[in-house]
């Protein structure tokens, strides 16, 4: 088990954040086989560890169901073979993928001769502050290193067990790679004094990352010096259209909705067509699927089982088998909903009308937007990008699932032959 150390948050955040600068140094140099070596090496360390793991993981279980945890929250936390199996299989996607440092954006000759390039370099020092998911003490190492970042992880007291397994995993992983341990650092006090170093820790950390709930993101954002990358909400729409096929708007609902309720893709909100016919066996599929319904009094009268709305209810994300139902006049009242309540995360049409589809991608402003297929798609790993570091739903530097482009930045290359400024 792990044990606290006695240190001050302020110095220890410090001490790992100039362990972290020296290791980004190297790493910034660092080949690309030798950074996918480590990962393999994490892979194969975790795929051997799984009874350690299993065992750390059943001790943050046991104390988050003493703590009262919601089913949500455990379902985040729980590891089983299964869940190693994909995070290892994670680190090796991760090592398989192109590199981007060195990558040439684009070049150009001036008239003068000058020879300019902008080429993809490391953030630096990137802190992570997470919850629940030890899964992302293991993507977020894996990407930060292969973007030729150095990291440092806070992850929540309630996976504390099992993020210092996995963190071992990367740890050996490393040092087998022959590459320097303190690229991938894991605070090891439990202290929310820790946090609040980190984001105070400006020159230090080049920026910061957070991953959980409402709270906790909307304290990073409000406190922190550092550059922050982050989604507040997941307040997820899913709009059928009079033209939605029910073949598809049923199971891709359902999915959307009770696939897993804690992601942060989860739909929040289910906006209907009033002219789509098939309202009523999808209302139906919802409640028989054991999800909650809240809607307004035309909504109860095609499903009884439905419950009122309030005007909470729109800008809700309840991470529960719980969504709002809006029944509106087509395409126009669903766009100015999304405007309204939506949280730029992920929204998604169903639809066989291409106009009216190509109208909503265009128009809605959120960082993932689909048609035809299910928000729970809004995932690094499902976009082929290995794994993802979280959603960002800003607008600067990197917008929706951030993996190892996102995780770097880029510097001009000028070349000369001696050439003066008249």
């Amino acid at each position: 088990m792990t044990k606290a150390l006695a240190i001050a948050p302020d110095d220890l955040i410090r001490t790992m954040a100039l362990r972290a600068g020296a290791a980004a140094r190297v790493l910034a140099r660092t080949p690309t086989g030798a950074k996918a070596a480590a990962l393999r090496f994490a892979a194969e360390e975790m795929r051997s560890g799984v009874p350690a793991l299993l065992e750390a993981n059943a001790r943050d279980m046991a104390q988050g169901t003493e703590r009262g945890l919601s089913p949500a929250m455990l379902d985040r936390l729980k590891l089983d073979e299964a869940r190693i199996a994909s995070v290892a299989d994670g680190l090796d996607a991760v090592a398989g993928l192109a590199d981007p440092v060195g990558a040439v954006i684009d070049e150009a000759v001036r008239p003068n001769g000058l020879r300019l390039s902008r080429v993809r370099v490391p953030l630096g020092v990137i802190g992570i502050i997470y919850e629940s998911r030890p899964n992302v003490t293991a993507d977020a190492g894996a990407l930060a290193l292969m973007a030729g970042n150095a990291v440092i992880l806070r992850g929540g007291s309630e996976a504390r067990e099992s993020n210092h397994a996995i963190h071992a995993c990367l740890e050996a992983g490393l040092a087998r790679a022959g590459l320097p341990e303190d690229a991938i650092q894991l605070v090891p006090i439990a202290d929310r004094a820790a946090v609040g170093a980190m984001l105070g820790a400006a020159g230090l950390i080049d920026v910061i990352i957070p991953r959980g709930g409402k709270a906790l993101v909307a304290r990073v954002q409000e406190e922190a010096r550092v550059p922050v990358l982050a989604h507040l909400d997941g307040n997820n729409h899913v709009y059928v259209d009079r033209a939605a096929d029910p073949a598809r708007a049923v199971p891709l609902s359902i999915n959307a909705k009770m696939r897993r309720t804690g992601v942060c893709g989860a739909a929040e909100t289910l906006l209907i067509d009033r002219a789509y016919s098939g309202t009523a066996a999808l209302l139906a599929g919802l409640a028989d699927a054991g999800c909650v319904l809240r809607g307004a009094e035309d909504v109860n009268a095609i499903e009884p089982r439905a419950t009122p709305a309030d005007d909470a209810d729109w800008d809700t994300e309840y991470l529960d088998a719980i969504i709002a139902v809006r029944l509106v006049d087509g395409i126009d009242q669903a766009l100015a909903h999304i405007a309204a309540h939506g949280s730029h995360h992920t929204d998604a049409i169903v639809t066989e009308d291409a106009l009216t589809a190509e109208r909503f991608l265009a128009e809605v402003d959120s960082a993932i937007v689909m048609w035809n297929a299910s928000t729970q798609f809004a995932d690094g790993g499902e976009f082929g990008l290995g794994a993802e570091i979280g959603i960002s739903t800003g607008r600067l530097h990197a917008r929706g699932p951030v993996a190892l482009e996102g995780l770097t930045t880029y510097k001009w290359l000028v070349r000369g032959t001696g050439q003066v400024r008249a």
